[in-house]
């Protein structure tokens, strides 16, 4: 359940870089960006769309500085972008950072974006990944906690497992255990609910990659979780 987050600040940063560039004013900040600001993590979407037909006019008008347009972008690809985020870095406050600066990286890049039938949050979600990855590399070491003996994926299907526990506290730090490339595939697959086909087109993979990218991530979650085939 959401905590109001009316009576709890926002990062400056976030508000601050979001707010001035991506949403018009009159537009609420804080029912933009709810769902961010919580005691728990958040919600799966069980199916997420990466194709919006009026998407190319969009970007066409954004790139012309139309707040309008630029507003629709961001409440289109904020919370996926977040929820993307959050479940690599498994921290609220340096999701929301991250979360801030794609959008910021993605706006000083729009005039160089050029609709070629690859989604636009299919670039989001690169951008996403490369913030990601620069976060890791300036840590001076990542730190991993050790797997809870008690976890276990219950059922005879892992893959339902994965879907079924994701809010559990012991997978995440069994996801962050994999390697980038896998941590993608699952959060892109399970989380946000993308087919292999989509998920081809953010990693620049044919669907047969992916799908095999996909079995050995779950392998692997399998010998983390100490799961016997």
């Amino acid at each position: 359940m959401w905590k109001d987050t009316a009576s709890r600040p926002i990062p400056a940063q976030i508000r601050t870089k979001v707010l001035l560039f991506w949403v018009p004013l009159s537009v609420s900040f804080f029912q933009l960006l709810r769902y961010n600001r919580c005691t728990r993590r958040p919600p799966l979407q069980a199916k997420v769309s990466l194709v919006h037909n009026d998407e190319p006019s969009l970007i066409e008008r954004a790139k012309r500085y139309d707040r309008k347009a630029i507003s629709e972008l961001y409440k289109r690809h904020v919370q996926s972008i977040y929820r993307y985020i959050y479940y690599r870095v498994g921290d609220v406050n340096v999701a929301e950072d991250l979360t801030a600066d794609v959008f910021l990286k993605a706006l000083e890049g729009l005039e160089g974006f050029t609709y070629r039938g690859i989604p636009f949050s299919a670039w989001l979600y690169r951008i996403a990944h490369a913030r990601v990855m620069d976060h890791f590399r300036k840590q001076a070491r990542r730190e991993l906690l050790p797997l809870d003996e008690r976890l276990v994926a219950t059922g005879k299907d892992l893959q339902a497992a994965v879907e079924a526990q994701f809010y559990h506290e012991e997978l995440q730090l069994a996801i962050a255990q994999l390697t980038a490339d896998q941590q993608q595939v699952i959060i892109l697959k399970f989380v946000e609910g993308l087919s292999n086909a989509e998920i081809g087109r953010i990693l620049g993979k044919s669907e047969g990659a992916v799908k095999s990218l996909q079995h050995r991530a779950l392998n692997s979650l399998q010998r983390v979780m100490g799961k016997e085939e």
